[in-house]
């Protein structure tokens, strides 16, 4: 993968696949202590203990259609070539956190890439699930729940192109206010 948000798109796609109904995106870019961080939790049925021990394992998958995932060691692979870690933290019927740290600034880091693009993607691909994204740039955050737009849709669908312009221009905005602010 050559950018982070697919990463993120893929671990996200791994909770929509355990019946998650809530899944939390953050992502943290502390310049000063040279960290970039992504954490993907959810609420979905977990994964059993034996399960989490191999899980970084590519010949481990869920997947019937294959018999290799290679998702997770992928990114396990971006985090500790840029001398960060990869956790993974899960318990049964009680959900799962990813969290891949990176050194900021390291020369292989991959850029985060159209997250826009992602998010969008995943909020109007699985309209059911409530999707929350926080980004932060320094001591300067951005939320976003979909959970509190449907409220403000009243029967109108996520998905809807108006919608949809509206949310892909509302979270640019936003993202590149906290570079701006940063310095960036």
């Amino acid at each position: 993968m050559k950018e982070l948000s697919l990463h993120i798109l893929d671990v996200a796609q791994n909770s929509t696949n355990a019946q998650a109904t809530e899944i939390r995106i953050e992502i943290l870019e502390d310049l000063f202590a040279n960290v970039f961080r992504i954490t993907i939790s959810d609420n979905g049925c977990g994964i059993s203990e034996e399960r989490l021990n191999a899980i970084t394992n590519p010949f481990t998958t869920s997947r019937t259609t294959r018999r290799v995932g290679l998702g997770l060691p992928l990114l396990q692979a971006a985090a500790e070539q840029c001398n960060g870690t990869m956790t993974i933290e899960s318990a049964e019927e009680q959900g799962t956190t990813v969290r891949a740290t990176f050194e900021h600034d390291h020369i292989d880091r991959q850029p985060l890439g159209d997250i826009v693009s992602t998010l969008i993607g995943l909020m109007t691909g699985h309209p059911a699930i409530d999707f929350v994204y926080h980004h932060q740039v320094n001591d300067r955050g951005f939320t976003l729940r979909t959970q509190d737009i449907k409220q403000e849709l009243d029967d109108m669908p996520i998905s809807d192109m108006s919608v949809v312009n509206f949310l892909t221009e509302y979270i640019q905005e936003n993202i590149h206010s906290l570079y701006e602010e940063a310095n960036v």
